[in-house]
Parts: structure tokens; C-alpha cells; sequence
């Protein structure tokens, strides 16, 4: 360790060095020349090149593919408690500007890109559900909740306990076990009801997907309402019937929503009463690539394609290439001229311009012109750091579907 900095030293190569100076905040296990004897899993370190000057400041990991996750880059940060407030702070204010309309459910924290590196938050009403997939962060959490419910009570918003959806994947990577439940054993409910843009929604942040529900499809949901309008809409992969409900407030004239999953569709059914729409939608259980086999050429005005991650790594992009193609070739096909195609993916490794090309691809085969409605990503309260392509996954495309 030398005079200048706090934390016991690692350094990292030349190589390793250049990826960091594009904006990554992430340094890799190949670029790892040397960590000091005092560095301990999950603790904090100083990075530094192999000429011992300064690239910054972060969390530690010994058996991750990921060694340092960068906390700051500035060597005069001191990593305590008034720095994590900080972060936490302006994470928040920053969903007070972007998200003004929707505090109560959204997502407070989005790990990398609010530079609280491995730790994401959403609240749903007064709990608040997080998700740790370091271990840096896992040694801290007492202290970051702590500070995380300080932040929010000094802005008048009652927070009544915070449960822990750290039943991931992703926390073997880091030797962590996994486990879910509440922080200090809170007894609370784990069965709440949230209203999204007027949507009244039941949410389940014990068992539900990722923290309890999709909350990063929000605004995109509201797209949808504002065109269905006396279509007729089908909802593929409707999982508990988010844009179904959506297209259902909007007036469509009929609206059927798809999915493989019976649990899922009764949790949509749920929804469809708690918003009084269930005489406006039909769900049906069908695996959904089967189902669009069975339909008719022109039968829909409006098909919405929000598939889970067709491939989860780079190895497999090839065949997600082509599912994705095989689905929405199948959907501009099924729709009317003139009818409108929603379709999306939330795989980061289908990134955009192999997307777009697959999409291209589809419309040529199918016979097709696509006419751009609007592209969207995540929700705000998702924010994208450009510097790090891991916080962008979420790609939502509008086209109109133009026959000849």
C-alpha cells in the first residue's frame, strides 16, 4: 500500500487499463496483475496501473470473474458512511425528477448506473425489495438500509421494511448464498397491491419475477393504452396481463392474452378483476410460438411480442437470433395492413444493431414495410449509464406494418 491511498492495492494491466478509460467501471479477473496480501473478499480496494498511479476505488472480489467494481475515481473519496449517503441521495433525487408522477413504485436504485455498484432497490408502496449481487455490498447492507431509510424519512415518504429477493443466480459467481425474506424479520405482508398509471396491480414480492413485477415496461405500457383504442389487440407472452390491462383500459375493442405459464395467466385473471376489465380479455394458456401458427392472416390490428430473454450469455445469441426472428416474421404476418406491431427484447447480448438487423430480416422475409412509430428502452427509473453496456438491456420497438 502506498502513502497516498487508504485501501490496499490492485493492480491492473495496460490492457485492462484502456477498458476502464472508455468509462467501464469494471475490472476483470484477466486484467489482474497483482492484489496485496491485505486485500479480503468483499473489502475495499485502490486500483492502480502498473506504474502505481491511480485509476480509483471499489469493492473486491477474489473468486468473481469481475475483481473490482469501481466505487469512485476520485482518490480524495474516503469510502464511509457519508459517501453512501450521498449515492444514495442523489439516486433518489433523481427519481423524484425523472419519475415525479410514480415514486411509490418504481425502482429507487439501479445498481451500476446509480454508481452503487451490485445493489438494486424498488419500492412497492411502503416496502421497499432489494437485491445484492456482491459481496462488497453484502458486508455493508446494514449500513446502506440504514441509510436508505434515513434518506426517504427526511423526505416525508414512510417506509415500513425492506425484504431481501436475494434468491439470484447471479450471487454464486460471488460465493454468496442465496436467501430471501425481511431485514430484521419484519412481519409484513408480502402480497401487496400497486397502481401503475391508474392500473391497480397485485404484486407478489416473495415469489413474483425479478422483485415482484415488471416495473421497467411502464411507461412503454402507456404507449399501448394510448393506441388500442377500438383494435383488437393480442398480448404474446402476457405473463400477468401488463399490457393486456393496458390495452383493455385503453378501449380496445378485444384483447387476448397469451402465455405458457397457468400461474401467471391466474395472476393476470386477478388483475383483470381488481381493475374490473375481465369481460374484456381473454387469457389463454398456449405456448405462444404454437398458438401464432394457428392464427389467421390480417386477423389483429395490434400484436405485442415481450418475449423473456430469448438467450442469457453471447454463446447462445445465434439461436435467439432466431427465435426472435421466427416470432416477429410470424406476427407481421397475422397483423392487418396497417396494423401496428409492438415488439421488444430484454436481452442486453441482443444488442440494438443485431435487433434492428433481425428486424429487417423479418420484414423481408414476411413481405413487409416497416413504418417507425417510436423506439423506446427502460423505463427512466432505469437509468442507462453509456459507459457501462450492462445497464441497457430493454429494447421497445412501434412500427406500423405496411403490406404492398
Amino acid at each position: 500500500m502506498t502513502e497516498q491511498n487508504r485501501y490496499p492495492e490492485v493492480v491492473i494491466s495496460k490492457q485492462g487499463e484502456e477498458f476502464l478509460e472508455r468509462g467501464q467501471n469494471w475490472m476483470y479477473q484477466n486484467n489482474l496483475v497483482h492484489a496485496d496480501d491485505e486485500c479480503t473478499d468483499g473489502g475495499i480496494v485502490t486500483l492502480v496501473d502498473e506504474q502505481k498511479h491511480y485509476i480509483g476505488t471499489g469493492f473486491y472480489s477474489p473468486v468473481s470473474h469481475i475483481t473490482v467494481r469501481l466505487l469512485t475515481r476520485n482518490k480524495e473519496d474516503v469510502i464511509d458512511s457519508a459517501f453512501f449517503q450521498r449515492r444514495i441521495q442523489s439516486a433518489c433525487e433523481f427519481r423524484k425528477t425523472t419519475n415525479f408522477d410514480n415514486l411509490s413504485n418504481c425502482r429507487l436504485i439501479f445498481g451500476e448506473a446509480d454508481l452503487l455498484p451490485g445493489l438494486t432497490v424498488d419500492r412497492y408502496n411502503d416496502i421497499l425489495v432489494s437485491q445484492i449481487s456482491c459481496n462488497g455490498m453484502e458486508q455493508i447492507k446494514d449500513e446502506i438500509y440504514s441509510q436508505l431509510l434515513e434518506v426517504l424519512k427526511k423526505d416525508g415518504q414512510d417506509i415500513k421494511g425492506i425484504y431481501e429477493r436475494n434468491d439470484i443466480k447471479v450471487r454464486d459467481k460471488e460465493g454468496l448464498k442465496e436467501y430471501k425474506g425481511f431485514w430484521k424479520n419484519a412481519d409484513l405482508p408480502t402480497q401487496l397491491i400497486i397502481n401503475e398509471n391508474g392500473i391497480r396491480l397485485n404484486v407478489d414480492i416473495e415469489n413474483g419475477q425479478k422483485t415482484g413485477y415488471f416495473l421497467d415496461q411502464k411507461s412503454n405500457r402507456v404507449l399501448l393504452r394510448n393506441m388500442a383504442h377500438g383494435k383488437t389487440v393480442l398480448d404474446c407472452f402476457t405473463h400477468t396481463g401488463g399490457f393486456a390491462l393496458n390495452a383493455a383500459y385503453g378501449n380496445a375493442s378485444a384483447v387476448t392474452a397469451v402465455d405458457v405459464s397457468e400461474t401467471a395467466l391466474e395472476e393476470g385473471r386477478k388483475n383483470a378483476e381488481l381493475n374490473h376489465l375481465e369481460d374484456r380479455i381473454q387469457f389463454v394458456q398456449a405456448d405462444v410460438f404454437e398458438y401464432l401458427d394457428q392464427c389467421k392472416e390480417g386477423q389483429f390490428d395490434i400484436i405485442v411480442l415481450d418475449p423473456p430473454a430469448f438467450t442469457k450469455s453471447r454463446r447462445t445469441i445465434d439461436h435467439a437470433y432466431q427465435g426472435y426472428k421466427r416470432i416477429n416474421e410470424k406476427a407481421m404476418g397475422l397483423l392487418k395492413n396497417g396494423g401496428y406491431l409492438i415488439t421488444c427484447s430484454c436481452s442486453r447480448f441482443m444488442e440494438i444493431p443485431m435487433f434492428e438487423q433481425m428486424l429487417k430480416d423479418s420484414a423481408q422475409s414476411s413481405g413487409v414495410l416497416l413504418k417507425q412509430v417510436s423506439v423506446t428502452q427502460q423505463n427512466s427509473d432505469h437509468p442507462i449509464l453509456w459507459t457501462m453496456d450492462e445497464t441497457s438491456y430493454l429494447k421497445f420497438y412501434i412500427f406500423q406494418i405496411l403490406k404492398a
